[in-house]
């Protein structure tokens, strides 16, 4: 089993409404900003994508979250950015009228590459999940479309759609 890991330089084969948004770091001697949503982007930012919440999560090296499930919701479009460390994000489409159904993605993502910093829409009915593949711990931002809600989001057991082990063998973890 060998898994194909896309990023803005290698995106064939990205699954059906899977969005990245290339993200520039502004640099000078003071540091560096990031732009990590705006409302004039709307191809993540629109009526159908809005900004309801903001959250940011830490992950330790080689931990994969929800590794046994997938994370899925009906109704809300994740918008996931690592600004620290080196994540893998995982999307598997399940959904049966897509022209990707049964299609598997594996975004590498992070702040130090530049064909890694990019903000990821996932969208809704898909199965997705992350794993931190850098030595330090992952940071990574979530503008979700939907306000958190229980009834929404739901696991689903992961078949052998992902081996999360082969992901950490890949990078030498």
């Amino acid at each position: 089993m060998n898994y194909n890991y896309l990023n803005l330089e290698s995106t064939q084969g990205k699954i059906d409404g899977v969005i990245l948004r290339k993200l520039i770091v502004h640099k000078d001697p003071t540091g560096s900003l990031v732009e990590t949503l705006r409302e004039d982007w709307q191809d993540v930012f629109n009526s159908t994508s809005p900004f309801k919440m903001q959250y940011m999560s830490t992950t330790p090296s080689k931990i994969a979250r929800d590794e046994d499930k997938w994370h899925v919701h009906k109704h809300q479009k994740d918008r996931f950015i690592c600004v620290s460390g080196k994540i893998v994000t995982a999307v598997f489409d399940p959904r049966e009228n897509s022209p990707t159904n049964g299609k598997l993605n594996l975004f590498t993502m992070g702040p130090n590459n530049e064909e890694e910093m990019y903000m990821i829409v996932i969208p809704q009915e898909t199965y997705h999940g992350f794993m931190v593949v850098s030595t330090e711990p992952g940071y990574l931002l979530n503008f979700p479309t939907q306000i958190y809600n229980p009834g929404d989001e739901g696991r689903i057991e992961n078949k052998r759609e992902l081996n999360w082990q082969k992901v950490r063998e890949d990078f030498g973890l």
